[in-house]
């Protein structure tokens, strides 16, 4: 059975439901984040970036990542409004978070010490909700959560 390694929670500004997760070092990216954004997936990908789509417009959801030593367990359909998976590649072994209003946070996820291939799996609730409060004047927060789970891929 596979063993959560790490686990981090972070606040993420959604700007133009939209926002990424990016090789840390965008030196090696031929596509850099949001460049060609596909608005229409709830999630797509490039080489070294993961672009998820948001319900909302503007708004500060939790993000919360694992990172596994084998496949992370499946998660339960009924919990989530929306699951994809993606394979990944990091050449540092760092991600960056991406905001479309925004640019790069920070924050940074540790993945491994080294380069990897990894699989990725992406889960979100409270969409429907962070759409409901899109004509809302108050800072929405936490409305819409994510998790992200990545876990090494086997060749």
């Amino acid at each position: 059975m596979a063993q959560l390694l790490r686990q981090q929670q972070l606040d993420v500004f959604v700007g133009y439901h939209a926002f990424g997760l990016q090789e840390s070092d965008d030196a090696v990216l031929e596509l850099l984040f949001p460049d060609e954004f596909d608005f229409g997936a709830f999630l797509s990908t490039h080489p070294g970036r993961l672009d998820i789509s948001s319900a909302g417009h503007t708004h500060t959801e939790l993000l919360t990542v694992e990172v596994w030593d084998g496949p992370a367990p499946a998660q339960e359909a009924a919990a989530w409004e929306e699951q994809a998976e993606a394979d990944f590649e990091s050449v540092s072994g760092q991600v960056a978070v991406w905001s479309m209003s925004l640019g790069r946070s920070e924050d940074l996820i540790t993945l491994s010490n080294t380069a990897g291939s990894w699989r990725v799996r992406v889960c979100s609730t409270g969409r429907a909700a962070v759409e409901a409060l899109g004509e809302s004047e108050e800072s929405i927060k936490g409305v819409e959560r994510y998790l992200v789970q990545f876990w090494p891929a086997r060749p």
